[in-house]
This record gives structure tokens, C-alpha cells and sequence, in this order.
């Protein structure tokens, strides 16, 4: 299993404010995905000029307002599953993953609390 990707996210149900800080911050949205899976996600990916990336996920399906989550994509979600749960990561889906034509993701929780939003993006 490869990392591909390795950045903070933060899920949120409402991404307006947060996404004007990152702006005020220097940040600039560089894609933006609406109705991502069941759940009807806004995806937000902004980058400053220094190399660095946040992504700002908006859904209503949160136990809280917000949360600050690890953003992980790699090359094998199955493999990459297999150990996160393997550590006592529980997927917040339950069992299933949150899949569309161009991406396979779940978030995981650790015991202690911290999450990682683990995604394989599939290329056709």
C-alpha cells in the first residue's frame, strides 16, 4: 500500500466560513465536487503558493458541528483498511464505504479519537 495523499480536512456542515478563513489565509479552492456519495457531499481541495493543501468536506450526516480528520488517499483502500481496522480503527459507516465512479472512501476513528478519511481514488 502506497500514501498518495496526506493532508488535514476538516468535515463540516457548514464549509462557507471555513473555506473565507482559508481564503483570508492565502489558500485557493483548486476543485470543488458536489452530491459526492449517499450522503450528498460538497468536496473542497484549496492549495497556497507554498505547496500546502486543505480539503473542506460539508455534509449533514456529523455526530458535531465539525471535525478535523486526516485526509489519507492511497493506491489499495482494501489493504489500507485491513490495517487501519486492524489497529482498532472503526469505519463511521459501518461496514460499507462511501463509493462513486471515480472514488472508494470511509472515515475511519481511532480508539483514542483522531480520524483518518481514508480514499482510493479509482482511474478508469
Amino acid at each position: 500500500m502506497k500514501i498518495t495523499t496526506f493532508n488535514p480536512q476538516i468535515i463540516t456542515r457548514n464549509a462557507e466560513d471555513i473555506v473565507k478563513l482559508f481564503e483570508e489565509l492565502g489558500f485557493k479552492k483548486r476543485h470543488e465536487q458536489e452530491g459526492i456519495g449517499v450522503h450528498d457531499v460538497t468536496g473542497i481541495r484549496m492549495k497556497n503558493d507554498d505547496g500546502f493543501y486543505i480539503d473542506i468536506s460539508q455534509t449533514d450526516v456529523l455526530p458535531a458541528e465539525a471535525m478535523t480528520v486526516i485526509r489519507m488517499n492511497v493506491d489499495d483502500y482494501e489493504a489500507a483498511y485491513k490495517l487501519l481496522s486492524g489497529h482498532g480503527f472503526k469505519n463511521v459507516y459501518g461496514a460499507r464505504a462511501v463509493e462513486t465512479k471515480s472514488s472508494k472512501s470511509a472515515v475511519m476513528i481511532s480508539p483514542s479519537g483522531f480520524a483518518i478519511n481514508l480514499i482510493q481514488h479509482i482511474k478508469e
